[in-house]
């Protein structure tokens, strides 16, 4: 069971005086668990790949925006199990037509150099994201949130000062959305909607976020980054509820290998690292203490180029033979054997509320689906006389690699189809994707917030994150109205069905968090759905 050590701010004033007050064998002791604390608090935990970026507005990926989460506070947080609880906000009011949102700020939250954290400075931070002069690759974002005139500013045709947000006073910021959206407070947790300070950032222009000029308001700031090596960061001593925090400091190691990770979790330089592919099982019995494995609201699918791929892929006949010849059972059973479960749908199957459509594939066995799959290619007039080649791309890590090779097997084997592989940076792999120099792509989508439409999205016309650039005027128009529809499950369901019957994608496997995880690092949220962990709500404890 996991415990949430960052309370309200009811209850603050209690645990800041138990703090440090109980002792057992010369240890402190957690004032709400009672575990004896480790003299030294240092959580270090690995990551694949280099950051793109860890500005707020500008952020793009899962483990930068673990980062903006330590850095910055937005207005609501994260508890252990998903649920939205207060951040720099301590509440906020909704009018009856669910359309206004009254956020009240705590008279308490600070920047890291003294200032106090205003209503304008989350104006300043949301206007940043939507400002086509920022560039941000997720002002897409504020689209999804509902704020009022976010599409026209996003796109350049009305000024910042249109958007949806108003301080009317430091303490209370408005933000108006384009209809009732159930899910609106969490997109609220989400960096893109992060405080924003433009002095600093004038100041000092693109270095602003280096460990010698950076103003946080979150529970720890920036101490050292060195690209491609490592990131650290260190208690906040201005963060409002810097008492309540136990960790002093946290530190990402990057490191691209998973078994040279993994040696060095053994070795003790990590706190926490991910198992690598198909090794579960083992471990898990070596170690039942250390290996874990729950959901986690992600969903691995190889991307199709719909606009400048290879003729061949432009033919629907082609990609649904491709997808049906993936046995992803193999996949999730065999390659990677971490309690991942396979994918016939984009929206993971745990998203709450959720209830998967009935895709014809995913009733077939997989001898029917390959016995499809050879028909549907011979149709397109691909076979032995005529052998189709295809290139995929992926980002360096081999998991990665370990699936691409199964799959080209399983085309090769199935239906004669000749794969080659290309890994590549991260940074350079991304670039690749949105420009559309492939043919086919790896992609991983972790939810932003836990309702199907932060997948579905991706499948619009418009998104800026569909690197297939898939296009469907009738899902287009779905998801439109989905927006403003009271239960849109059946459109979304629609939207599903739309997209396997035309393989818009390959669905593979919807994801799990499997990771080694030292006994003694605790609170690790494995309730939360999307992994929105903060490191102020961990500690370590004592060795027995």
């Amino acid at each position: 069971m996991t415990i949430r050590t960052t309370l309200l701010t009811g209850t603050a004033s209690a645990l800041i005086a138990l703090a440090g007050a109980a002792y057992a064998d010369g240890h402190a002791t957690h004032p709400v668990t009672g575990d004896a604390l480790a003299s030294e608090q240092v959580f270090t935990y690995r990551v694949l790949d280099d950051f793109p970026s860890i500005d707020p507005q500008l952020i793009e990926d899962v483990e930068g925006s673990a980062v903006a989460r330590d850095l910055f506070e937005g207005l609501m947080n994260e508890d252990a199990q998903g649920n939205v609880i207060p951040g720099v906000a301590t509440g906020f009011e909704v009018s009856d037509d669910g359309l206004v949102y009254t956020f009240t700020l705590r008279d308490n939250a600070m920047w890291s150099d003294g200032v106090k954290v205003t209503a304008q400075h989350f104006v300043d931070g949301i206007r940043r994201a939507a400002d086509p002069a920022t560039a941000s690759d997720y002002a897409w974002y504020l689209e999804v949130t509902g704020i009022v005139n976010a599409g026209a500013v996003t796109g350049g045709d009305m000024p910042v000062e249109e958007l949806g947000v108003r301080a009317i006073d430091d303490a209370t910021l408005e933000i108006t959305i384009d209809a009732p959206r159930s899910y609106f407070p969490q997109t609220a947790t989400f960096p893109t909607l992060f405080p924003a300070r433009l002095d600093v950032i004038a100041e000092h222009g693109d270095n602003w976020m280096d460990p010698e000029n950076i103003v946080v308001n979150g529970a720890y700031t920036l101490s050292e980054y060195t690209p491609q090596e490592r990131l650290t960061r260190v208690r906040n001593e201005m963060y409002w509820n810097n008492d309540a925090t136990i960790l002093d400091e946290v530190t990402a190691l990057i490191i691209n290998d998973e078994n040279a990770a993994l040696t060095r979790y053994f070795a003790g330089e990590l706190n926490m690292t991910d198992v690598p592919a198909g090794q579960f099982p083992r471990l898990s019995e070596e170690y039942p203490t250390q290996a874990i494995s729950f959901p986690n609201s992600c969903s691995y699918y190889y991307l199709f180029n719909h606009v400048s791929g290879p003729e061949a892929i432009q033919d629907v006949r082609v990609r649904q033979a491709l997808s049906l010849a993936v046995d992803r059972g193999v996949i999730v059973d065999s390659v990677l054997a971490g309690g991942q479960r396979e994918a016939y749908t984009f929206t993971h199957w745990a998203i709450p509320g959720w209830e998967t459509p009935d895709i014809e594939i995913a009733n077939l066995t997989q001898e029917e689906r390959n016995a499809r799959a050879a028909e549907l290619m011979a149709e397109a007039g691909y076979g032995s006389d005529n052998p189709l080649e295809l290139e995929i791309i992926y980002n360096t890590s081999d998991s990665h690699a370990a699936i691409a090779v199964a799959i080209g097997q399983m085309w090769k084997q199935t239906l004669g189809v000749e794969t080659t592989l290309a890994n590549q940076e991260w940074g350079t792999y991304l670039d690749t994707r949105g420009e559309q120099n492939y043919e086919i792509a790896r992609a991983g989508w972790c939810a932003d917030y836990a309702e199907p439409s932060t997948y579905l999205d991706l499948l619009t016309t418009e998104s800026s994150y569909n690197d297939g650039r898939y296009s469907n005027a009738e899902v287009d128009a779905l998801m439109q109205e989905a927006k403003t529809t009271e239960d849109p499950l059946a459109l979304y369901q629609q939207v599903e069905t739309i997209a396997a019957e035309e393989a818009a994608i390959i669905p593979i496997y919807h994801y799990a968090s499997v990771r080694m995880m030292s006994e003694n690092l605790k609170n690790w949220p494995t309730e939360n759905l999307l992994q929105n962990w903060y490191s102020r709500d961990l500690y370590i404890a004592a060795s027995e």
